[in-house]
């Protein structure tokens, strides 16, 4: 089969969890844990290559980390490409096409502050792009109506719907919703929605994952929870290391020939 149709599919079983990878080496480790698909962060990303999250990195970086990406494992990957690096729809749908290119086979847009309109052009964008590549892209449209507090309780639960609305006559697959987290809230919208598949990200305090699957998400993503726990743990080992303690170096440490293996043939 082949892996956009394999992606696809993983959204119609059980919950699809996706614990976001930032590069390469990240991407090869999350798939040999057991991981069904890869997904990308576009924070991680762009914090591996020096630059702030939010449509700063450059296109080039983020098409060479596809490639590093899509070489290395064997799973299907889903590329963040935030706002689509630009608020023309054609700039986003080329940039599509290249992502496409260099081995993706889903994608994650998001609206941000922006007009629903906009969202609607690029979505439609993105979609001629996969269909002249010849690719079922799965375009998991991200609304930032929680994550940004652009309404709250009854009014959030009626924006979602609405903007969910129009990204699926636009052609989007799925619909992710950060930030949201109360159960029902998340019934209200999953049922609104369906047959879209409901992504959401991992917070503080969310609820079980079969518990979230009940509620009717399809989809969890870890958002750059990982990427933060792992920077977070960089820099307490290296202010250890720097005032004379490097016994902690040694603790939970990945063997180095098992790592080594991981990109071996």
């Amino acid at each position: 089969m082949r892996r956009d149709q394999a992606f696809r599919q993983l959204h119609n079983g059980h919950l699809l969890v996706l614990p976001n990878a930032w590069d390469a080496g990240t991407a090869r480790l999350i798939e040999s844990q057991g991981a069904a698909a890869i997904a990308t962060t576009s924070a991680g990303l762009a914090w591996s290559h020096g630059y702030p999250d939010g449509n700063a990195l450059p296109i080039g970086r983020l098409l060479d980390s596809v490639r590093a990406i899509a070489r290395v494992i064997r799973v299907p990957l889903t590329i963040d490409i935030e706002g689509g690096y630009s608020d023309d729809p054609v700039a986003a749908g080329s940039l599509v096409a290249a992502v496409v290119d260099a081995g993706a086979v889903g994608i994650n847009i998001e609206d941000g502050s922006g007009p629903v309109d906009l969202m609607c052009a690029k979505i439609a964008a993105a979609r001629t792009s996969a269909q002249r590549a010849g690719v079922e892209l799965f375009i998991n449209a991200r609304t930032d109506v929680y994550l940004r507090g652009l309404a709250e309780n009854e009014d959030a639960v009626a924006e979602v719907k609405r903007r969910a609305g129009r990204y699926r006559d636009a052609g989007c697959d799925g619909l992710f919703v950060p930030g949201l987290s109360d159960g029902i809230e998340i019934e209200a919208i999953a049922a609104a929605i369906d047959p879209l598949p409901l992504n959401i990200m991992i917070v503080p305090g969310l609820v079980a994952h079969e518990q979230l699957h009940a509620h009717g998400v399809r989809r969890l993503s870890a958002g750059c929870a990982i990427t933060q726990a792992a920077l977070g743990h960089v820099a307490r080992l290296t202010i250890d290391l720097l005032a004379g303690r490097s016994g902690k170096l040694f603790v939970n440490a990945a063997d180095y020939a098992e790592l080594n293996a991981l990109f071996s043939g």
